[in-house]
């Protein structure tokens, strides 16, 4: 019996760049170790036409950003008919235009933080909502782009309509909401463990939190009740569900219990495609489950399908 073949689609050429070389590497050379046949894709404009050609038994996802996250390269895939990791076209999309996420996961009965939609050009002048909030690109990952804006700052954010600005042409302004970094993983249907994101050195997990060694700290199990433990994983597998995820994907929620223990849990969005370099989250989720890095990939790769 010939060995599968499996395609990993990494590089690309969005701002997360680097991180998904960084996952497509690790999940090449684990893939491998699993016994799989891989050959590595730094995605360009015509990945269409070597996929054409390579005809792989299953594409393994390892972009993040606009192109491979948002629905686009799924589409491709769904196009050549060839069975594929993570969400697929619609959820894709959706998870990647947070607003339109967050509508949908309130209709589910998650609790989000209030927010508005401002064109970056017509940014205004006062702030556009009480300080303290966060202003963030509505299609973006890895934390680029997003500006804290504190109660004592006078004006808003210049950067956001400045010519230096690369995020987009539309914002979200988001209430800032204070307390612990929570988030959890789904596989299949599924909820994983639930870890606490403690930045070292950070005003936030920012993109050095997540990416640079050291600058965070990964605390799984999350030493928080066993209620609002629970509650944690029912809502990521809600709105994993609410949006159509498939495979693997990673709800961020912010819990503040400085005046209760019950507290205030506020989702924030969810990432269809989590990072699988040695410092991600889902990769440590799925190692608390039981699961080695190797056995989590397999998983992946024998739950690939087209019309995701």
């Amino acid at each position: 019996m010939s060995r599968k073949h499996v395609a990993v689609l990494m590089g690309g050429f969005s701002s997360e760049r680097p991180v998904s070389l960084s996952s497509g590497k690790a999940c090449a050379e684990a893939l491998e170790a699993e016994g799989f046949d891989v050959t590595r894709i730094d995605v360009a404009r015509d990945v269409s036409e070597k996929l054409a050609a390579l005809k792989p038994d299953v594409v393994f996802n390892a972009l993040h950003g606009p192109f491979g996250e948002d629905g686009t390269i799924q589409g491709i895939l769904e196009y050549l008919e060839i069975p594929y990791t993570h969400s697929g076209v619609l959820a894709s999309a959706l998870a990647m235009d947070k607003d339109k996420a967050k509508l949908v996961a309130a209709a589910a009965g998650i609790t989000v933080a209030e927010s508005q939609v401002v064109n970056r050009f017509a940014f205004p002048s006062t702030h556009p909502m009480k300080p303290p909030y966060v202003v963030k690109p509505v299609r973006e990952g890895s934390s680029f782009g997003v500006v804290i804006v504190t109660e004592d700052q006078a004006h808003p954010p210049q950067i956001v309509s400045s010519p230096e600005w690369r995020y987009g042409e539309e914002v979200i302004v988001e209430r800032y909401v204070y307390g612990r970094e929570l988030t959890c993983g789904v596989m299949g249907e599924t909820p994983l463990g639930v870890t606490e994101v403690v930045p070292q050195g950070h005003n936030f997990y920012d993109y050095d939190s997540k990416y640079a060694a050291g600058g965070s700290k990964h605390v799984i199990p999350a030493k928080i009740s066993p209620n609002i433990y629970q509650k944690i994983q029912t809502l990521s597998l809600r709105a994993h569900q609410a949006i159509g995820c498939r495979g693997v994907s990673r709800s961020d929620f912010r819990y503040d219990d400085r005046f209760s223990e019950d507290g205030e849990i506020i989702w924030l969005e969810v990432n269809t495609q989590p990072g699988m370099t040695p410092t991600s989250l889902v990769p440590e989720m799925a190692g608390h489950a039981g699961y080695s890095f190797g056995q989590f990939l397999r998983w992946m790769v024998e739950d690939a399908s087209c019309l995701r």
